[in-house]
């Protein structure tokens, strides 16, 4: 395995450079978060009369997302990671004022879409810059202080959504993503020089891409951390698709809604405080066995009780759900750093195509997890529960047979 000496320091603090990843990172979430608590007046405006087709709002920028991890992760190993961060948020606010106009719903996933495709650039190329700097256990620590900025992202922006659209309208909401992501663009531009070393750029070719796809998916660590990341990240992608139609039918909130997805939020995001504590000393590996562990056991336990109060005509009580939530998040807070960090970690020498490679793979999978769970949404937490209780296991067999040894 090649490694990538630490050739571009950043002239930046740790707290700056983490803040600015954090929030180059957070556009994705702010996209996503944002929308959840008007993606059902969005689709009453538009003309949806389907109460579940309003999540590929959210299904179709993670579309977008997923295919422009393949894209932009081989263009910065070519041109260097300026440019193509550049390139992507200049798409994301295209996207942003295709989905402010958009007088039709089939535009309005269009515009999502494209706003998927174009923050795919600084997610994505974002996950190199650090990796052009960082490796190994240092890499796990510094994408949790990352993560720790990146805590609030989530907690505010259902908040702020709804704040936005409550005093002008749900158009406005695009417009503050428009105005969010021309401020990074401008950080970054000005505050954070460019991380990849020409000597390490690789002249860019479909057939050297290939090569490289091909390269990163034979180790077997990168593809299969990849694989299981999208199984168990499935489950939570379902969460964020029914999350406003689940919390009204079953609890009858709407608009404290974003209170209680912002209190779920905080407890991802306070698991990468324990994460930057826990992993120099325990490691990856052993964390995310203990978590995924842990998440099995914890929501087989509540799916069982879920399935005995449904036969029963009952539900969970809200307090009840919250307590299984915030523990099931917690334990994915605990794996959304460890898990990447692995996956990228025997693909230093090509980052860019390592970094599509996780990106590209982990989001398609789930992606088709995510929307099969979200459709199957009837007014009830079973699917939901079910997803986190079974995808949990599923995962963690991948991960043990990533570690066994290298594809041959």
């Amino acid at each position: 395995m090649s490694k990538i000496p630490n050739i571009s320091k950043p002239k930046l603090s740790l707290l700056e450079f983490s803040a600015m990843m954090a929030y180059m990172i957070s556009l994705v979430a702010l996209s996503i978060d944002a929308m959840l608590p008007v993606i059902d007046v969005i689709g009453a405006d538009l003309g949806v009369t389907d109460p579940n087709k309003p999540q590929l709002i959210i299904g179709m920028l993670f579309l977008g997302l997923a295919i422009g991890q393949v894209i932009y992760g081989p263009v910065s190993d070519s041109v260097g990671r300026k440019p193509a961060i550049f390139a992507g948020l200049g798409l994301f606010i295209f996207g942003c004022v295709l989905t402010m106009v958009a007088q039709d719903f089939n535009v309005m996933l269009l515009g999502r879409f494209l706003q998927g495709l174009g923050v795919a650039g600084p997610r994505i190329v974002s996950t190199a810059v650090v990796r052009d700097i960082y490796s190994g256990r240092e890499m796990a620590k510094v994408t949790s202080f990352i993560m720790s900025f990146f805590i609030i992202v989530p907690a505010l922006a259902p908040l702020l959504g709804q704040w936005i659209a409550d005093l002008w309208n749900w158009r406005a909401v695009y417009f503050s993503l428009l105005a969010m992501a021309a401020i990074v663009s401008l950080w970054y531009g000005l505050r954070q020089g460019e991380t990849l070393h020409p000597e390490f750029r690789r002249k860019f070719s479909l057939r050297a891409i290939m090569a490289n796809f091909i390269e990163a998916l034979k180790f077997r660590v990168t593809f299969g951390y990849s694989l299981a990341a999208g199984i168990v990240y499935g489950a939570f992608l379902a969460y964020l698709m029914t999350s406003p139609q689940l919390f009204a039918d079953v609890f009858g909130i709407t608009h404290n809604f974003p209170y209680y997805f912002g209190a779920l939020a905080i407890c991802i995001g306070s698991a990468a405080f324990v994460n930057a504590r826990l992993v120099m000393k325990l490691g990856m590996r052993k964390l995310c066995l203990w978590a995924l562990l842990a998440k099995a056991i914890w929501s087989g336990l509540f799916f069982v009780t879920a399935v005995v109060l449904n036969k029963t005509g009952g539900s969970l009580p809200l307090v009840t759900f919250m307590v299984w939530a915030g523990f099931s998040f917690f334990l994915l807070g605990i794996l959304f750093g460890n898990v990447n960090a692995i996956a990228m970690e025997p693909v230093g020498h090509i980052a860019g195509v390592g970094a599509a490679v996780v990106g590209c793979l982990s989001g398609f999978v789930s992606l088709g997890i995510g929307t099969l769970i979200g459709q199957s949404y009837g007014g009830t937490v079973l699917p939901l529960i079910g997803g986190f209780a079974i995808l949990a296991p599923i995962s963690l067999l991948v991960m043990k047979w990533a570690d066994d040894e290298n594809i041959k």
